[in-house]
């Protein structure tokens, strides 16, 4: 085994089952994530995600949309798990985030895809979506680690998260990868349903940090382990950029990774509102890139709006098996 994954040293110390038992209680009276929902999904009630007990997969795939650190020459290896926590009008993956697009898969399928992606020489395990899915998603990391699993783990999350159940994967995730969506409640709970985005996104972040801290980045430039933080921008600023730049900047500092996103493109329901109904403009998108060096960020990554096309929006419907 590599020693040089504390989930490993975890595995091997009895500390995971411990977090394994600890997650699978709290899905009795589900709180793993802010809303605490209080419902037994043990016993197949649903709560605002619409996830069950039953562990669902939407697909599994070396994947090269990520930052150039996680996807390197060989893909980052993707889990894009069904359902989420928030209802975003403007989601990308509505297919499987919101339309509930996946099918059902056994910890044991889980484990073998994780292994099947370190086989096809993905630099990582990239788990989408997860928080509602994560006491099955550390059994089967158990099962995983038993044939061999030796990759570093990214947790990839739309940043509306418990601090309380981070803390839980402390030891086991190598890089966090949240969203930091918004810098305005208003937007947060209009846009995407998410009461106090703003409180709980922050105390995520910094739990976060305290376990994994800045980027570290080995000789091939492939992630080994840390925190980079994603902001999609809005049009009309309607994401609060700069507010949650500063937020970045006064809470966790400036040396974090940051992935100010430009590649925002209107689907699902965003032709419903006159304010996210179109694509950023170029002039739009290089104010948010200015603000970057006004605020002291000088690591991460920028995307012009004018590389984003229609295509480039995932369909789930194309392959809804393992790829």
């Amino acid at each position: 085994m590599n020693s040089s994954r504390n989930y490993l040293t975890l595995y091997e110390s009895g500390v995971l089952d411990e977090r394994i038992r600890i997650l699978d209680t709290l899905l009795s009276r589900c709180s793993l994530c802010p809303w605490e929902c209080r419902i037994n999904r043990r016993e197949g009630e649903k709560g605002i995600c619409q996830a069950g007990h039953e562990l669902t997969i939407a697909k599994s795939i070396p994947h090269f949309g990520e930052e150039p650190v996680l996807t390197g020459k060989d893909g980052s290896g993707t889990i894009f798990f069904t359902h989420c926590n928030l209802q975003c009008q403007f989601c990308q993956n509505y297919q499987i985030s919101q339309q509930h697009l996946g099918y059902p898969v056994s910890l044991e399928q889980l484990a073998l895809e994780m292994i099947s992606l370190q086989q096809r020489g993905c630099h990582n395990i990239n788990f989408v979506s997860p928080t509602h899915f994560l006491p099955m998603i550390i059994k089967s990391l158990k099962i995983a680690i038993s044939r061999g699993l030796t990759l570093p783990l990214v947790y990839n999350s739309n940043g509306y998260e418990k601090a309380e159940t981070i803390k839980l994967l402390e030891g086991i995730i190598d890089i966090y990868l949240p969203d930091a969506k918004y810098g305005d409640e208003r937007w947060a709970l209009e846009l995407s349903h998410a009461q106090q985005y703003i409180r709980y996104n922050l105390t995520a972040l910094q739990e976060m940090y305290r376990q994994v801290g800045p980027l570290k980045i080995n000789e091939e430039g492939i992630a080994e382990r840390g925190l980079i933080i994603r902001h999609l921008v809005l049009p009309h600023n309607l994401s609060g950029t700069e507010k949650v730049l500063r937020m970045i900047k006064e809470h966790i500092g400036t040396g974090v990774h940051i992935s100010l996103m430009g590649q925002y493109f209107p689907t699902h329901r965003a032709h419903e509102r006159e304010q996210i109904n179109r694509k950023l403009t170029p002039k739009e998108y290089q104010k948010y890139i200015n603000l970057l060096d006004y605020y002291g960020f000088e690591e991460g990554w920028c995307q012009e709006p004018d590389d984003i096309r229609e295509e480039f929006v995932p369909d789930f419907t194309k392959q809804a098996k393992w790829n």
